[in-house]
């Protein structure tokens, strides 16, 4: 049986992809155990953490605003020209403030995290109740943890946001960095098969 050009161009495009990142995988092990020192060192010092990260949002805000700000005066000519420049300066204002008084920011980054894990785990809770839909259970439990968590963070606050950022970012980092490793390892272990050779008779 023949096999489709499309599908032959396929497989050969993913094993030189899977070669090229297989003669790799040590750069990724090591990715994932930097990750993962840094995500253990951002959990034993979650306020350091914290406002870090709060620092680090606001230097994306800032240059996101300043790319908006660009970008409004170069089509200065169409209609959402006002909408665009008010969003730069709302993120150049906020970018700023985040840097000037990083504090204040993880403050209300984390009450702005207590309401969202509020708000999307009543949604979840709701709409798994309503629905009935496959696995619902499951749905329902990560609404009420969500809803536990954010309740809990919202009781501790403010001495909540000297933590809770620091702490998540610390997990995140230390998820991902498993990932990492495990992705490096499977593909020491990987064995790509060569290309397939037809004979011309």
């Amino acid at each position: 049986m023949s096999m489709d050009p499309e599908v032959r161009q396929f497989r050969r495009v993913l094993r030189d992809e899977l070669q090229a990142i297989q003669s790799r995988w040590v750069w990724l092990v090591a990715l994932g155990i930097i990750l993962i020192v840094l995500g253990v060192l951002a959990i034993s010092a979650p306020m350091i953490a914290s406002l870090a990260t709060a620092v680090t949002i606001g230097v994306i805000l800032l240059l996101a605003g300043i790319a908006d700000l660009v970008g409004a005066f170069w089509t200065r000519n169409w209609t959402g020209f006002l909408l665009m420049l008010m969003i730069g300066v709302l993120h150049v204002v906020v970018g700023l403030l985040l840097i000037r008084q990083p504090g204040e920011g993880i403050l209300a980054l984390t009450l702005l995290l207590a309401s969202l894990l509020m708000v999307s785990g009543l949604f979840r809770i709701l709409a798994s109740l309503a629905y009935r839909f496959p696995n619902w259970g499951w749905v329902l439990l990560g609404g009420v943890i969500n809803l536990l968590l954010g309740f809990l963070i919202w009781q501790e606050w403010p001495v909540s946001g000297f933590w809770v950022i620091g702490l998540f970012v610390g997990i995140e980092m230390i998820y991902n960095g498993c990932i990492w490793v495990l992705l490096g390892l499977a593909l020491k272990r990987l064995t790509v098969e060569p290309p397939t050779v037809v004979a011309v008779v």
